[in-house]
């Protein structure tokens, strides 16, 4: 806000989605236009719509028909979390019990120890996950991994070649890691028993084109927009404003918010309308933040370089230097 105050003659400021900034901009240059950054809204609203997935994974594991898991078919390490699963049900029933009774959040944190995060994302449905998947650098080939394996490709070894040939940089133990969970799944579950996919890969699902899907995961998405047409309208929602962002569209933003607000994908859409004047700004101006957020990227890629080697003047002069 004081550097803004310092240069009164700028007159349009490109920004994230940061509320923080939005209001030090307002106050230092009110009579400046605000552009909201398009990346940062194509990246909220993939994550309002994998929120949303998230919220609806019990009843999408009733529509793929996921059943109860059996511990003794999983692994040793799917086991703990098969029974951390158990610990957090648990916690969740206590919350929500108490929730239902009309305590307040407040009252919830204090009587139980948990953090007001976690108490919102029981109440939310956003903690159901019975694995939870971390990223890795194995997500993006998921979908080519299972198309090889439907295919016949079983081996593990000459998975990790076939990736390997096409630019995957992983190690030959995380897909052989893979290949044998594959293996074991197949030979250990009964049909109609196996664990759901994780909600980011449901979510990934949902958002590709049925042209790019296998037989098995087109079957399992026209399953779950049969069975959740709210989750259905999110998607399609979500692509709209993905259209609109990158075609420039400006002029359908009024009408998408007005759909927006009453589907699954509420609370991102009244997050837009509160600072409505920049994202119409972004939909509208040629400005964007991408400049800085390259900027950005590349001081964080030469940190790493350097992480646990040097001090902040090595860091500074290799920024400057190659500048």
């Amino acid at each position: 806000e004081a550097w803004l105050r310092a240069r009164p003659g700028i007159q349009i400021v490109a920004r994230d989605r940061n509320g923080g900034y939005g209001a030090a901009v307002s106050r230092a240059l009110p009579e400046a236009i605000q552009v909201a950054d398009r990346w940062h809204l194509l990246e909220n609203a993939s994550a309002a719509f994998l929120a949303a997935v998230q919220r609806s994974m019990p009843a999408i594991r009733k529509a793929i028909g996921a059943k109860t898991l059996d511990p003794k078919l999983l692994t040793a390490a799917e086991r703990l979390q098969y029974e951390g699963y158990h610990r957090r049900q648990q916690t969740n029933q206590i919350v929500r019990k108490m929730a239902d009774e009309g305590l307040a959040i407040k009252r919830i944190v204090r009587s139980t120890g948990l953090s007001r995060k976690l108490v919102r994302q029981i109440l939310r449905g956003e903690r159901e996950d019975v694995f939870r998947i971390r990223e890795s650098s194995l997500t993006p080939w998921l979908p080519r991994l299972e198309q090889e394996w439907s295919g016949g490709c079983l081996n593990g070894a000459e998975l990790w070649r076939r990736l390997r040939a096409d630019g995957f940089r992983g190690s030959l133990r995380v897909v052989s890691e893979w290949a044998t969970r594959q293996r074991r799944a197949e030979q250990a579950v009964p049909n109609g028993t196996g664990k759901s996919p994780p909600a980011r890969r449901i979510a990934a699902l949902l958002t590709m084109g049925r042209d790019h899907l296998s037989r098995a995961d087109a079957v399992q998405v026209a399953r779950i927009e049969a069975a959740l047409p709210a989750l259905a309208t999110a998607r399609a929602l979500t692509d709209r404003f993905t259209d609109m962002v990158r075609n420039a569209r400006g002029d359908a933003l009024a009408a998408w918010l007005d759909e927006a607000e009453a589907s699954m994908i509420a609370p991102f859409a009244r997050g837009l309308r509160s600072d409505c004047a920049a994202v119409a700004a972004a939909l509208r101006e040629p400005w964007s933040n991408g400049q800085t957020e390259g900027q950005i990227n590349r001081l964080k890629t030469l940190k790493r370089q350097m992480y646990g080697r040097a001090n902040i003047d090595l860091l500074r002069a290799r920024l400057v230097a190659a500048s």
